[in-house]
């Protein structure tokens, strides 16, 4: 059988039976999870029937423990005596008892399951509870009883806008106090910032819970609760419901490639087995993060996962995920030290084909549940068909994150004076993609914000920043960092993508990193929140950045930006001018350090009347105003058959000219 694949990209021809054996892969396993042509959305139940539930006259708890030799429930409501209430095996490894009375069990009651694995006794959270809380004096953790009212949404016509422009947050660290911010305050607080902004999507991360903050939510532990750190359960689907009221959709950072190690607060050896849910040995063990790795063959791992994709869907009315991790899932040594520098790197012996067959399930699933849901992956290697259609040959997703370009210039500015930056290179980098695939263009997220790295201001401009950031101050190195933190977002949003994505406050350019509170700086949490003060302090020079962004964002939103691709009309690597065209929009960057150009040919699209439509030299944005947007330049054809206009380029500049209706 052919594909869509082979068409789309013809160096995929030699690697054909490798595609085929990916799509074999998945309709064996699909038939083997569904016979009969069934569906995903009917099979990934598990939190509708495992967990707690309440019934007319008391509540059914059932636990999948395949392992287990007994299992028991314990909590508040037996004073914690381990033994007093004794599940049923009822076959499958299924464990089943009745509570009699609806208010044995209650909202707030704490509860943890003992299962008797070769004869000892060990204590654990139920897989599916729905809340995990930390006892603030002995730090113990333990499973909570959530009944809550229903609640009630007052958005559920809302559906996502196909052109992202994503708002990367973290409830916790979305507050300008140093302590834990909660979903009320980021609903208060952060979503009118957002709004205002021009962001059309927020992705939230370390929603799944996690016992270590500091580990940015990545190392999860329960993965059908929603995080206690934050507030209720109920709280975070009032913030996704006034999000959709604002016009905002809500992408959670789902994490399935990986969990915690953790046996009394996680899922690993819940029954005893390592083999419940993970690969047992080397297989199982994530050489670089500490973490415990799925078996994604395994049946019931498989029913977990996505059982939990369905769960945040259709309980939270998520409007989809970012996956996090994707390329640590889709190869054996997990992408690390592996240069994917030629075809034969995806398919081989490296590749773990039951996670790309894992990650194609999950998208059927989410377009079953949701039609109008997004999936991103997060996948550095670049994995051929990942955001193709699943029957072109493909994995299924919208999009993928450009992960190269936050490399690109993080490596410039480390390695290389701007003076020596090469225009084709950052062409190559910015536009470089797999063909008829979808991208999320950025510059920075979290992973360059955190301690260890540097947001781009920040490596533009460090210790600066603390002292000549007031608008009455000149410094050559805070213009230099305010002009290329300006360009270097300008040529990101506008080329790099069909999409775009921004880690919260970096805006802005806020200083400094992120330091999760811990040992080493004495559990501070000075380092892990948001200083919003700094964009509105009408004395400091954040606020430029700020309304640039903003600018931008809307400026290429009204413009309907991502409905095409960009095209290059010109690149000047010796005087480092680049030019480019999208949308019908003109797109010129001068990143020149020290030479202005008066009279520069430009070349346009067309002949006809241009005018500077957006300019990052504006004075709002903290520029000069050295380009106008009142004069009319016209178009003349050049001896080398290319209509072009003379116009002033002033050094580190970005500008958008728009060609002007025939009279």
């Amino acid at each position: 059988m052919s594909y869509q694949i082979f068409k789309i990209d013809p160096y995929l021809a030699p690697y054909k039976q490798d595609i085929v054996r990916r799509m074999e892969n998945y309709k064996r396993k699909k038939k083997e999870l569904i016979p009969d042509n069934g569906r995903l959305i009917d099979f990934a139940n598990g939190h509708e029937y495992f967990g707690f539930h309440q019934t007319e006259d008391g509540w059914v708890y059932r636990e999948w423990a395949p392992s287990a030799e007994e299992v028991y429930l314990t909590g508040d409501m037996v004073d914690w005596r381990w033994l007093d209430l004794k599940l049923t095996p009822i076959g499958n490894g299924v464990f089943e008892i009745f509570i009699k009375g609806k208010d044995t069990l209650y909202d707030g009651c704490h509860v943890k399951t003992i299962v008797r694995h070769n004869g000892q006794l060990l204590e654990r959270i139920p897989l599916y509870i729905r809340r995990v809380e930390q006892d603030k004096t002995t730090f113990a953790w333990s499973g909570v009883i959530t009944n809550e009212p229903e609640y009630k949404w007052k958005h559920l016509k809302f559906k996502p806008r196909k052109n992202l422009y994503i708002y990367e947050c973290h409830i916790g660290m979305a507050q300008e106090k140093e302590g834990i911010g909660t979903y009320k305050e980021f609903i208060k607080n952060v979503l009118p910032r957002i709004k205002d902004l021009g962001y059309n999507t927020i992705q939230i991360m370390a929603i799944m819970e996690h016992p270590y903050y500091g580990s940015f939510g990545y190392q999860v532990s329960s993965f059908f609760a929603s995080s206690s750190k934050y507030g209720t359960p109920n709280e975070l689907k009032e913030l996704i419901d006034t999000a959709h009221g604002l016009g905002i959709a809500v992408l959670l950072d789902v994490v399935h490639s990986h969990a915690v190690k953790n046996t009394v607060e996680g899922i690993n050896e819940f029954d005893g087995t390592t083999y419940q849910f993970f690969h047992e040995g080397g297989r199982g063990d994530h050489p670089a993060w500490g973490t415990k790795l799925f078996n994604y063959d395994n049946n019931g791992v498989i029913h977990f996962l996505l059982s939990n994709l369905k769960y945040w869907l259709d309980e939270f009315k998520f409007d989809g995920f970012r996956f996090d991790g994707v390329t640590s899932m889709i190869y054996h040594d997990h992408g690390l030290g592996t240069a994917f520098t030629d075809y034969g790197k995806y398919f081989s012996l490296n590749t773990d084909l039951e996670a790309i067959t894992y990650l194609q399930l999950a998208n059927e699933l989410i377009r079953e549940i949701n039609p109008n849901a997004i999936t991103i992956a997060e996948d550095m290697s670049a994995m051929p068909g990942m955001c193709l259609p699943i029957e072109y040959g493909g994995v299924g997703f919208d999009y993928r994150l450009a992960m190269g370009q936050p490399d690109l210039w993080i490596k410039l500015l480390k390695e290389c004076p701007d003076e020596y930056w090469d225009m084709w290179w950052i062409w190559s980098e910015v536009t470089g993609k797999r063909p008829k695939e979808k991208y999320i263009g950025y510059s920075e997220s979290h992973d360059q914000a955190l301690v260890g790295d540097k947001t781009i201001m920040f490596r533009l401009c460090d210790s600066k920043m603390y002292t000549d950031m007031n608008k009455d101050s000149n410094d050559m190195v805070i213009d230099r960092g305010i002009a290329l933190h300006k360009m270097i977002r300008f040529i990101t949003m506008s080329a790099g993508g069909e999409g775009y994505l921004n880690f919260m406050g970096n805006e802005f350019g806020h200083p400094e990193w992120i330091d999760f509170p811990r040992e080493g700086n004495g559990w501070s949490y000075f380092y892990c929140r948001r200083q919003w003060h700094l964009a509105d302090d009408e004395n400091l020079k954040y606020g430029y950045l700020q309304a640039f962004d903003k600018g931008m964002v809307n400026f290429t939103k009204r413009k309907r930006l991502f409905s095409s691709l960009p095209k290059s009309l010109y690149i000047d690597n010796e005087n480092k001018v680049l030019s480019y065209k999208r949308m019908g929009l003109t797109f010129a960057l001068n990143f020149n350090p020290t030479n202005s150009f008066e009279g520069y040919y430009l070349t346009v699209p067309k002949k006809g009347k241009y005018k500077v439509a957006f300019s990052s030299d504006d004075a709002e944005f903290g520029g000069y105003n050295r380009i106008s947007k009142e004069y009319v330049y016209t178009a003349k054809k050049a001896k080398d058959g290319l209509y072009k206009i003379q116009i002033y380029i002033p050094c580190r500049t970005a500008f958008c000219l728009e060609r002007l209706k025939d009279e």
